[in-house]
């Protein structure tokens, strides 16, 4: 069996295009976030999608502990939306937001939008997998943000 390392695995990883997301919750201390893209379609009926926040995060308990989340595929007009929560859950940057489901944030100017409630968590080694059962989504024609190679992109 040939071994590589997890800087191998990583990289390889990288090579495959992905878009980006925030996923979004209303904690005990107020409005969360987190950068994301581990996001993926499950089931269309019922409607379910995945996504995976590491547990090693210090934001991992209160998206463990999340009633309601949103997962807001990211615009190329976002970056800095995506750079602000890979590095900080809160404080909120100066951007405007309205309370979705549950008082969970919602950001305007996604590609897509999907509001959540938990339906189940599964063990995935250093990452959690977070079933949502979609409750609502909003979309726009929007060009998407993506994730190549280690750095952001556009198409």
């Amino acid at each position: 069996m040939e071994t590589f390392s997890g800087r191998d695995l990583r990289d390889a990883l990288g090579r495959f295009v992905t878009g980006v997301t925030v996923v979004t919750t209303r904690a005990e201390t107020g409005p969360l976030g987190m950068t994301v893209n581990s996001f993926a379609s499950v089931s269309l009926d019922p409607p379910l999608v995945l996504w995976s926040p590491a547990r090693k995060s210090s934001r991992f308990p209160a998206f463990e502990a999340a009633a309601h989340f949103a997962i807001h595929v990211l615009s190329e007009d976002q970056r800095a939306l995506a750079e602000h929560f890979a590095r900080h859950g809160a404080p909120f940057p100066d951007l405007p937001f309205e309370d979705g489901i549950d008082g969970t944030p919602l950001f305007d100017g996604s590609v897509a939008r999907f509001e959540c409630r938990h339906a189940a968590g599964h063990d995935g080694g250093d990452h959690l997998i977070v079933v949502g059962e979609v409750l609502r989504l909003t979309t726009e024609d929007l060009k998407p943000l993506i994730f190549h190679r280690g750095g952001f992109s556009t198409l």
